[in-house]
């Protein structure tokens, strides 16, 4: 099945993926590096999109965290730590109410991934941070994705996004990249080497070919519109769950932007 096929099932099989062998490897690495950007992350709410089924989100300072799973909840079970399920590209979520969002892998397996970018700018309020969990094409990685993209297993069905791509389609929502951390430089095996040979490679790795990672964090920071008046932070948040709210794409063409 491919990836824009398949969007609204992947929670269930990259869970999985994740109970593998070389899932919680890449999963221990995943949390290392979150634990290293969330505790300066501040704010009301916390919304990570996708999931591993395990919680990633221990080391935010922030109190109130959600984890939405991004599947069919009619057609599959969902992941018992999400609080919400929908997809990313039409998210029943308030305008201007979240401090940070973490999409977690979340772009490689949906239809439209610049909508989907497009709803977390919505979202999120002036000066609040996106943090984007992705597997790099221009790996090892990706060249396996590459030879399997026809089948139906998971990862290797996604459509990898590259950096400069990303880089891209934030600063054209009005995002500022901040901050790029390259992880997994080990081969995509299904044995995958000891702990010391994980260290050498992460250590070598991120020195020398950085832009050769299996996986990266990209953060960036929604930019403060000199048109948009910034809330007070003292005042009440606005509610952060809504009624189902019309995607980003659809209101902008009402209010006549492109």
């Amino acid at each position: 099945m491919h990836a824009s096929e398949n969007n609204v099932y992947y929670g269930r099989a990259m869970r999985d993926w994740y109970g593998s062998a070389a899932g919680q490897v890449v999963l221990e690495q995943e949390v290392r590096a979150l634990s290293q950007v969330l505790p300066d992350l501040f704010g009301y709410h916390l919304l990570q999109i996708g999931s591993c089924g395990q919680d990633v989100l221990d080391s935010s300072r922030i109190l109130h965290r959600m984890v939405m799973d991004v599947s069919d909840c009619r057609q599959q079970q969902v992941d018992t730590l999400a609080g919400l399920c929908a997809l990313p590209d039409n998210l029943p979520i308030a305008s201007d109410s979240v401090d940070a969002v973490l999409l977690y892998h979340s772009l490689e397996f949906s239809q439209d991934p610049h909508q989907v970018l497009r709803e977390v700018e919505r979202v999120l309020v002036p000066e609040g941070h996106v943090l984007i969990m992705g597997f790099n094409p221009r790996s090892l990685w990706g060249l396996r994705a590459m030879m399997h993209r026809r089948g139906d297993t998971m990862p290797w069905n996604g459509r990898f996004v590259n950096q400069p791509r990303l880089r891209d389609w934030l600063s054209l929502l009005g995002f500022d990249v901040i901050d790029v951390q390259p992880l997994c430089f080990q081969a995509p095996l299904k044995h995958v080497p000891g702990t010391g040979g994980l260290q050498f490679m992460a250590r070598w790795g991120a020195r020398w070919w950085p832009w050769f990672c299996g996986v990266y964090l990209m953060t960036a920071r929604k930019k403060v519109s000199t048109m948009t008046p910034i809330k007070p932070r003292w005042q009440p948040r606005r509610r952060l769950v809504a009624g189902l709210s019309e995607p980003a794409s659809r209101g902008m063409q009402r209010n006549g932007r492109s």
